[in-house]
């Protein structure tokens, strides 16, 4: 968030900003969305909706699942969130006593370590690296759970932030399997789905109806800045998170919700949006490790490249404090990612134009050469 609130006061200096730090497409909305919307806008009385969302929106959720993944769900089971972000609060409190460990994946996304550790939950980090293929395993589990007690719950996403993991059906199964077997409760973050390169692409929910999955229409179709996400729940879970869910939030803003509706309509418009990260991908997977930012790790999903900058220095933060400074090119440090390594790593994002990329590789090779 530092580097961010320097490159955005840059970018209002006149800076030439070109920021591969933030998590955010650079497309703007589907316009059958910002269609729904202004439509919605001169008709209707934007209001509370039901504490788990319009009945239209949890319908074409399910069906979305039925058509993408072959997996029937029922419109129940779906939960329309205030964003991912809600989404996380509402299943860590529904899902888990003050007190709970729940495994994560280091390097990963922070909000779940500081989520957890803000709702009285331990965040219990398990190393992942080529030698685990970058995912969780049952023996990883079982070998957390040895070295610091009974695990909770589980939290993996695929594709993964940083890394860009896409954990695979017949090792998402495995975990399934493991923590049924175990009483351990599995969440899914599956918010990147629709932006796998590599590998095929699987719903937890296709292993298990007892999961906890978490989406969100910021990255695939996106709308970040409207604020819409959802959930599929276990049966169990529906009405103990429905009173959550309305204490907290009353519901997700309804105009989000009609908008969101009409998003499933845009595909042709997603899928270049897709084409443009796709070739984005294929420069920086190129132009990085010639540059001395070797991969480290699968680039299969999502749109970021997680990088090894040990040739340039041990103090990923300041370098890219540094490379702002000097270049106007911002990414994002490491450490967030990973406390106890990320101090030799930089996430870089490609959710920017083809353009920007390009520019911005070419500042750093001239720069570091």
């Amino acid at each position: 968030m530092d580097v961010l609130a320097e490159a955005t006061r840059r970018s209002r200096e006149g800076h030439p900003v070109i920021s591969m730090a933030v998590g955010q497409p650079a497309h703007g909305a589907p316009r059958a969305v910002v269609d729904a919307a202004r439509e919605a806008l001169l008709t209707e009385r934007i209001a509370y909706t039901d504490a788990l969302g319009k009945s239209e929106l949890r319908e074409r959720i399910a069906r979305h699942y039925r058509s993408h993944y072959g997996v029937e769900i029922d419109p129940r089971r779906v939960a329309v969130t205030t964003g991912s972000s809600a989404g996380f609060n509402l299943a860590f409190l529904t899902m888990f006593n003050v007190g709970d460990r729940v495994a994560i994946t280091r390097p990963g996304y922070p909000a779940y370590r500081n989520i957890l550790t803000a709702l009285g939950l331990e965040a219990v980090e398990i190393p992942v690296g080529p030698a685990t293929d970058f995912t969780l395993s049952p023996g990883l589990l079982e070998e957390a759970a040895s070295r610091y007690g009974r695990i909770a719950g589980v939290l993996l996403a695929s594709p993964a932030n940083p890394t860009g993991t896409v954990t695979g059906g017949q090792a998402l199964s495995a975990l399934i399997d493991y923590c049924d077997a175990n009483g351990i409760t599995f969440l899914s973050d599956e918010i990147y789905h629709g932006l796998t390169y590599s590998g095929a692409e699987t719903t937890a929910l296709a292993a298990s109806d007892r999961v906890l999955v978490i989406n969100s229409f910021s990255k695939y179709y996106c709308m970040t800045g409207w604020r819409i996400g959802w959930m599929i729940l276990p049966e169990a879970a529906i009405r103990p998170l429905e009173r959550v869910a309305q204490s907290l939030y009353i519901s997700a803003p309804e105009l989000s919700q009609i908008a969101a509706c009409a998003a499933f309509d845009a595909t042709d418009e997603l899928k270049a949006v897709k084409q443009g990260y796709m070739a984005n991908r294929k420069l920086l997977m190129k132009r990085l490790p010639e540059i001395g930012f070797d991969i480290a790790s699968p680039m299969d999903g999502a749109f970021y490249a997680y990088v090894d900058a040990s040739r340039f220095t041990n103090d990923s933060m300041q370098f890219s404090k540094t490379m702002l400074a000097e270049i106007n090119v911002a990414a994002t440090p490491g450490r967030d990612f990973d406390p106890v390594e990320g101090h030799r790593t930089i996430r870089f994002s490609y959710a920017g134009s083809f353009a920007e990329m390009e520019e911005a590789l070419d500042r750093m090779a001239a720069w570091l050469s």
